[in-house]
């Protein structure tokens, strides 16, 4: 079950007890919202996922963000750490403990018990990562793969598992979704927020292209300067933008939401070209009449479906 902030300030969790919980990291988004105002403030919330953990259970958590292993700190339960670094001091001192862990090690997705080492995956091979490309989807194997260990699955399974799911629009949906056309790529992914809008802009400098096309927009109820960062790192990773903004108003108008990202995307570049066109599906279309051989169309948003119509429309449309 994934369990969200909102759904946890608005109605508490919807389970009693649970036997593994994986909190992945705390970050900065939607401060400012219902009291949440400092990340310790988010992390008290998410924390409430660990507290529901049966005491021999597990709490599964990210050794790379200081937030979660303070949630780990107040565990009533058995806590599990994962890391991008070996030789991170808390893997370290847990593992010398007798603690489990799993790492990014040589390439490897790895299971640490105590002092041993247990290679369960490469990175390299797992379809989720992009070719070990996409730094937030390793971490997401990490979680993934330390909380089927602790639950009891095999490392032999778990590598099955990780070998065989392949991201696609049908397994999942919004989560960096490829789609390979005759003389470009478009790309829908879910970042809406300054920090998926970094692992975007990660992945896009592994891309070769002619040029990378990106459509954004903000989100009214987030603070001025999350949604200027969004267009500072979109003018770092894009060389032409479309600014949309048909939803997510949340008590702001539009051209207010619009002013935001493009102050931010001058504060990188005054000569940035970009351009508004309000509308989600007008500015799809209007981003593939321009699109030239080699060009990388990216889509960002917190609703994807229309997007995704949008896309396997036009590539119907290439196959006849």
């Amino acid at each position: 079950l994934e369990t969200a902030r909102g759904g946890i300030l608005r109605a508490g969790l919807g389970f009693g007890r649970c036997d593994v919980a994986v909190v992945t990291n705390i970050q900065e988004d939607h401060m400012g919202l219902s009291d949440i105002h400092t990340l310790k403030d988010m992390a008290k919330v998410k924390g409430v996922v660990v507290e529901s953990v049966k005491r021999d259970g597990y709490a599964v958590l990210n050794a790379d963000n200081e937030h979660c292993v303070n949630i780990g700190r107040a565990a009533r339960c058995n806590v599990a750490y994962f890391s991008l670094d070996e030789k991170n001091p808390i893997i370290e001192e847990h593992c010398k403990r007798g603690g489990i862990a799993a790492i990014y090690e040589n390439g490897y997705i790895t299971i640490k018990k105590g002092e041993w080492k247990f290679r369960v995956e490469k990175v390299a091979t797992i379809p989720l990562t992009f070719g070990g490309r996409v730094t937030f989807m390793i971490q997401n194997v990490l979680a993934a793969t330390l909380a089927s260990y602790v639950y009891g699955f095999t490392t032999q399974d778990i590598a099955t598992s990780l070998e065989t799911f392949i991201p696609s629009a049908a397994q999942t949906p919004g989560r960096m979704n490829i789609f390979d056309f005759k003389e470009y790529k478009v790309m829908i992914d879910f970042a809406h927020n300054p920090d998926g809008f970094k692992g975007i802009k990660e992945f896009l400098s592994t891309i070769e292209s002619t040029s990378k096309i990106g459509i954004i927009t903000g989100t009214g109820d987030r603070r001025d300067d999350d949604i200027r960062a969004m267009g500072r790192i979109s003018a770092e990773m894009f060389d032409h933008i479309i600014i949309r903004q048909d939803k997510f108003l949340r008590g702001r108008k539009a051209e207010d939401i619009v002013k935001l990202l493009v102050e931010g995307i001058h504060q990188v570049d005054e000569k940035k070209s970009y351009e508004y066109v309000p509308k989600e599906i007008e500015a799809l279309n209007h981003a593939f009449s321009i699109a030239k051989a080699g060009s990388f169309i990216v889509a960002l948003s917190d609703v994807i479906d229309n997007a995704i119509e949008v896309v396997h429309s036009y590539l119907e449309k290439e196959r006849k």
